[in-house]
This record gives structure tokens, sequence and C-alpha cells, in this order.
């Protein structure tokens, strides 16, 4: 499907950290069909690095939670189909690396960076919104973008083994319904927002008819899909 620039929801808490991003998908720049042809070099992601801090570090891998205020512009004239220091209130977007929530590029274009890092990229249209375009987000057919990145912020992802292993308190290699409520209460109370009483248990229903797939009442290591480069 056609990537689109806003969130297609809205996450269960804008800080972005909590149990929306946990265990329940984010999106930002959703990631487009592949466009089919084009040389080696129109598939490479050429990356400018504008500021390095030292030190650098961590460096950020598939699967980690960043945090980024990042522009796009069109390569063909310049101008800026947009700037995510006008959405959200101006705060930085949250997101999961390499894994498909933000288009191929930028995936690609945001590894291996490091918190005050600062990147200008540029993303031929196979690893951005391909053939079709993106025509909601002013984004002609064909086109080439660039984007100027500014990250603040590499932590550990939200299906990482560690995660999990958070979560998980007994050991079993699964997650029971009482150890996801336990989990929920510690984020509500870390990050102080008011909430309807009813809104924890909305939320734990919501997990698990999304992640038990089997219904066995819990949510196995397969079934959290902990990404490629983790082991349980």
């Amino acid at each position: 499907a056609a990537g689109t620039v806003p969130r297609r929801r809205p996450p269960a808490s804008d800080m972005g950290r909590g149990l929306g991003l946990l265990l329940l998908p984010l999106a930002l720049l959703a990631a487009p069909s592949r466009a089919e042809g084009g040389s080696a070099a129109e598939e490479e992601v050429q990356i400018e690095v504008l500021h390095l801090p030292e030190p650098c570090s961590p460096k950020s891998k598939k699967g980690d939670l960043l945090n980024a205020h990042y522009d796009g512009f069109l390569a063909s004239d310049g101008s800026k189909f947009y700037c995510s220091r006008t959405q959200n209130e101006g705060h930085p977007k949250w997101f999961v690396l390499g894994v498909g929530q933000v288009i191929k590029g930028l995936d690609i274009a945001m590894m291996n960076m490091c918190p005050g890092e600062k990147r200008k990229v540029k993303i031929p249209p196979s690893l951005a919104y391909g053939q079709q375009g993106y025509a909601q987000g002013k984004i002609p057919p064909n086109a080439t973008l660039i984007f100027e990145i500014e990250l603040y912020a590499v932590r550990k992802g939200p299906r990482s083994v560690e995660a999990f292993n958070q979560i998980d308190k007994d050991g079993d290699k699964k997650l029971s319904e009482l150890e996801i409520s336990h989990y929920l209460k510690e984020e509500f109370a870390r990050d102080g927002k008011k909430r309807h009483p009813s809104a924890h248990d909305e939320i734990l229903a919501d997990i698990f008819k999304k992640n038990d797939h089997d219904g066995d009442g819990f949510i196995s290591a397969k079934e959290y899909n902990v990404y490629q480069h983790d082991e349980l």
C-alpha cells in the first residue's frame, strides 16, 4: 500500500515509549511497495553527516526505538513536503528502526546513527514512494527525496529481548494477562497521565486481541514477534 506521512492512528500514549509502542504498531511514514527496476546506483541512499558528536554512542540498529526530528524536501525543486516540528505540537517523532514504520530509505539512512548526530540524506524513488508517489503528501511519482535529520535518542526497541524479559516476570517465555497488566500499571505510573479507570482494561484487552493469535491466554515469544536480530 502507498505510504503516508501522517500517522494512520494516534499511539496509545504520546510519550511514545509506553505500551502503545511496546505491543501495538505505530506508523509515521509507512513503507510503500518497492518500485521495480532501477540501476544499482539508483537504489542507493546517499548520506552526508552534518554533525557527529564525540563520543558517538550508542549507534542505532534494527529494532531500536529512535526519537528524531526531520524535514523532507523534493530533490527536484527543493520544496518542503514535510516538517516534523510542525506536527504533534512540535515534539520529535518516535519510531522503531528497520521494521517498515518509515519508508525504506529512512530505515537505511538512520542505521548506525547516534544521539546528537545530524544527517542529510538523499533517497531514490525506489526506496521512497516509487512510481505511484503520494499525492496527499504532495510527493509526485518517481520523486527523489531529501531529508535533514537530527537524532535525539536511541533506546532498546519495544520488541527486543530486554523488553520481553522485563514483562516476563516468571521467566516462562510467555506473557500472561497478569504480567502485562502489571507492566501497564507501571507504564501508566511512569508517564503520570490522567486516564479513565477503564483505560487499563481496554488497552489490556486490545493487546491480547492483536497479539494472542492462538487464543490460549498468553502472548508467546513468537506472537510477540521479537525482531530477527534478537533471540530468546
